[in-house]
């Protein structure tokens, strides 16, 4: 009966015209099952996404959300798509089993996820998780940035695979960023664990680790700077611009380009967010000590006497 019903719903709330939210939600909150089901059944319907015609096809909310009351999908036309909130959907699908799902945010995106154990996770821009609904003690992130509130329990850790590395909480926030083969992790408070059967590197607030092509490379962070991008700034201390570059582009969804020379600089200091990358970069550009040029759809950072490309 669950399962019809939820089918329904799914049909239902796929309606670019669909209206009937508040039914939904009650429907949603009598019974627990029914919102696993209606995911269940809308993960398996993604998958038949690149069957269905652009101009219908439109982007799922997981029904699971905490806090999440529905508003009317992105809808998606051919040429483009058309925003409804300044937070984003989240394509939701299947990956290999019923159990492993995937969760993304598009560039200039967040979202938060409530796991069934208590821990909250925050997804920055332009980032993609795997979770397992048969066991909320497990993450992998693929790519992005996302930040960990974890409830401990000594007996069953909270665990977070990011390319061949595996992190281990210990009663713990903190912040992992992959991007291309590289991944960076803080902790604002607690413990957290790297590659717990080989390396064994206990990372406690106030420490970071960087693990890419240059080797593994453990650093010092104010607890503050963790995850502030949820705070709207970027806080770095003699950070290579060519890894900030990244995060800037992940939290106001932008393409952005490097100069090789502002590539290789360092900066230390707070960077304020802004929605409008106009705004952002006339404020931003200056204070790391480079210029900002508009490049198409994407932005150019330079050294502010370099030449213009």
């Amino acid at each position: 009966m669950i399962h019809e019903e939820a089918l329904g719903w799914v049909i239902r709330s796929r309606d670019p015209h669909f209206v009937d939210w508040d039914a939904f939600m009650l429907w949603l909150e009598r019974d627990t099952a029914h919102a696993a089901a209606y995911d269940a059944l809308m993960a398996a319907d993604e998958a038949l996404a690149p069957i269905i015609p652009a101009e219908l096809a439109m982007v799922p909310h997981p029904a699971n959300d905490p806090g999440y009351r529905p508003r009317h999908p992105w809808r998606w036309i051919a040429g483009g798509a058309i925003a409804a909130a300044a937070v984003g959907a989240i394509s939701l699908s299947l990956i290999n089993s019923t159990d492993i799902y995937t969760i993304s945010t598009r560039p200039g995106e967040t979202r938060l996820i409530a796991l069934g154990d208590g821990t909250r996770i925050e997804l920055n821009g332009d980032t993609r998780l795997r979770l397992d609904r048969l066991n909320p003690r497990f993450a992998t992130l693929d790519g992005g940035e996302a930040a960990f509130t974890v409830r401990h329990d000594a007996k069953d850790p909270f665990r977070v695979t990011v390319g061949d590395a595996l992190f281990e909480d210990a009663g713990t926030i903190f912040n992992i960023v992959r991007s291309g083969g590289s991944t960076r992790i803080g902790v604002s408070e607690g413990k957290v664990i790297y590659n717990p059967k080989a390396e064994a590197i206990a990372l406690t607030a106030g420490r970071a680790l960087a693990d890419d092509a240059a080797g593994v490379r453990l650093m010092t962070v104010a607890r503050d700077a963790v995850a502030s991008w949820r705070q709207g700034r970027l806080v770095y201390e003699n950070a290579a611009l060519g890894e900030i570059a990244p995060d800037i582009a992940r939290s106001l969804g932008i393409a952005l380009a490097m100069t090789p020379g502002a590539r290789a600089m360092h900066f230390t200091g707070t960077i304020r967010l802004q929605r409008d990358p106009a705004q952002f970069f006339a404020a931003a550009a200056p204070l790391m000590g480079l210029a900002a040029v508009r490049q198409g759809d994407g932005w150019l950072l330079k050294e502010e006497d370099g030449p213009r490309r």
